[in-house]
């Protein structure tokens, strides 16, 4: 991965095309590949460590992730004198160790602490069984610490006045609140796609759901959610061979938002392979450049995350929409990834006369 990022140049292209290679979500491809080229460049006595086994792959991530805001001279001297503090380290003693390596540069750890806190970001995780996480990655700590103290106290009143929810719950419950209202009561309105067959929703077998961007859900939750009192139901229209969406039935949008809603019910999520964003929180394209005679229609048109909406403009990368959704991805490698939009039930087989 550190010789295919010299020769290629362009992280997030080399990123993208182990991601997709590997199968890999996208943050751990990343960081393989900044690790590769940290080891082979400004570390090469964790590399020696790693190489006769004397620490692991997790640990030697760690190391890296530790002196990547080193200089390339202060990163050899840290790596010099963690060279006898790594062996037989497990990786919670290895992380420690590797924070030593910050006395290499006492003057830079201001300015690592202004880069650690311009990188802050909001990260989902999806979970199993209906549940999923939201942290707020590299967050001021003075916010982060009061922010956690304001739902900590909120939710200490609400259990004193009686409120049977653990304090786990309430902390949780408060937090989400507070980012769909502002207020931490009732919560406004928010969108999500659901994929729930009439045979379930009216109770008659018990089928997975499906949500957008987080993937199968048990069908009690779905109708839960479905049953809901803000809940707007859509009949979708599919092919009962393929599965694919053919008409999605509306009575008021107009046909620009009528189209764009088609397509992010036809690709439920980012259409680049192993990417989970949810089509509605993603941009449309023209599979075909508009400036290139390119049509707006749903032929034409595909779902992308913002990062890999822009990953498509790189040089080398060729991307390909046939007229039943299927995209074809080319990278400058020339290796060829296929996305195909999911069918919202299975094929069935086509009866013989």
């Amino acid at each position: 991965m550190s010789r295919l990022s010299d020769l290629r140049g362009g992280v997030r292209s080399v990123v993208q095309r182990v991601a997709m290679t590997l199968s890999l979500v996208e943050d751990f491809a990343g960081s393989l590949v900044s690790t590769g080229v940290a080891l082979t460049s400004r570390l090469p006595r964790t590399l020696s460590l790693l190489d006769r086994g004397l620490v692991d792959g997790y640990s030697a991530q760690k190391v890296a992730e530790a002196t990547a805001w080193l200089s390339n001279e202060d990163s050899l001297v840290a790596d010099a004198v963690l060279e006898s503090r790594l062996p037989k380290k497990n990786s919670t003693q290895v992380r420690k160790a590797a924070s030593y390596a910050g006395k290499a540069d006492p003057a830079g750890a201001g300015k690592r602490s202004d880069e650690s806190r311009n990188r802050r970001r909001l990260s989902v995780t999806q979970g199993d069984a209906g549940v999923a996480s939201i942290e707020v990655v590299d967050g001021p700590a003075e916010k982060v610490n009061a922010a956690y103290q304001r739902i900590h106290r909120e939710a200490k009143a609400l259990k004193k006045h009686g409120d049977t929810r653990t304090m786990d719950q309430l902390r949780a419950d408060i937090a989400l609140d507070l980012l769909l209202s502002g207020k931490g009561g009732a919560v406004e309105r928010a969108e999500v796609f659901l994929y729930i067959n009439m045979f379930t929703y009216l109770g008659l077998n018990d089928d997975p759901v499906t949500m957008a961007g987080h993937g199968h859900i048990p069908a009690s939750l779905g109708c839960h959610i479905a049953t809901g009192p803000n809940t707007v139901l859509r009949r979708i229209i599919t092919d009962p061979l393929s599965g694919q969406v053919q008409d999605l039935g509306r009575t008021r949008y107009r046909p620009d938002a009528a189209m764009a809603e088609f397509v992010r019910v036809r690709d439920r999520e980012c259409r680049r392979p192993g990417c989970d964003r949810a089509a509605q929180a993603c941009e449309l394209d023209h599979s075909i450049p508009w400036q290139f005679q390119g049509e707006t229609s749903v032929a034409d048109l595909v779902t992308y995350c913002t990062r890999d909406h822009r990953l498509k403009d790189e040089p080398g990368w060729v991307y390909h929409l046939t007229p039943d959704g299927t995209l074809i991805i080319t990278t400058p490698t020339g290796q060829t990834h296929i996305s195909e939009p999911p069918p919202l039930h299975e094929p069935r087989p086509e009866r013989s006369a």
